[in-house]
Parts: C-alpha cells; sequence; structure tokens
C-alpha cells in the first residue's frame, strides 16, 4: 500500500507498516502541523503499529515540543530521521531526547525503512 498526499506542510508517502515524511522547506513543525499527523495516523494506521520516517531532503525547523504529544501516540513504535546532511543529523541527535519512543538516525532511507519493518514486527 503506498497513498500519496501532497499538503502545505509536506509530502506524506503512506505504507503499510510506516510513514515516510517529506516537509517543505522553510517550514516549521508545531502543534499545528503535529495535528496534521495525529489526523493521517486515524485515517491510516488507526488499528496498527507503525513507525514514523522523516526524510530531511529540505531545510526547515521543528518546535522539540511536539514531541511531547508525538510521544502519547500509542501505536507509534518508532521514528527515524534521514537524512545526509551534518546539520539534520545534529539537530536530529538533540531531538532524540525529547522523544519517548525508539529513535534512530540513518543517512539513507533503505536502512530506515528496514528499520522500520524490524520494530513493527517486533512490536
Amino acid at each position: 500500500m503506498e497513498h500519496v498526499l501532497k499538503l502545505s506542510i509536506g509530502t506524506f508517502y503512506i505504507h503499510n507498516n510506516y510513514l515516510i515524511v517529506n516537509i517543505n522547506e522553510g517550514k516549521t513543525v508545531n502543534s499545528e502541523s503535529n495535528t496534521i499527523l495525529k489526523d493521517i495516523i486515524k485515517k491510516y494506521y488507526a488499528s496498527k503499529k507503525f513507525v514514523y520516517i522523516t526524510h530531511r531532503i529540505h531545510s526547515y525547523a521543528v518546535d522539540t515540543s511536539v514531541y511531547l504529544g508525538t510521544s502519547k501516540i500509542k501505536n507509534l513504535v518508532g521514528f527515524a530521521v534521514v537524512s545526509s546532511k551534518i546539520i539534520a543529523l545534529f539537530n536530529a541527535e538533540i531531538e532524540r531526547q525529547f522523544l519517548k519512543k525508539p529513535f534512530e538516525i540513518f543517512t539513507n532511507i533503505e536502512d530506515a525503512i528496514d528499520w522500520a519493518e524490524s520494530i513493527v514486527e517486533e512490536k
């Protein structure tokens, strides 16, 4: 299964066990965009476990307070950041401290997908 949603905040690629998100250049991930995420989860992952993969192709900001709400999503079993940019990887290391879920950082999307599939199977 793959559905693609192009929204003002970014593009969401919905798969069976994971959600890949490409946030648009210059956007800020905040409580409003977290509401969009929760709506997508209700529609596509209501009764199943999944992993959120953020593929950081573009430069954007993250309000770390969103991780408090994200941590409460019961069927979210993992969170992955994918980027080849040093600053994005550094920021992900800081963000990791705010999320109370398994959180991994990758430099390629294939490794993140493999991890997502394995962690969903585990749970």
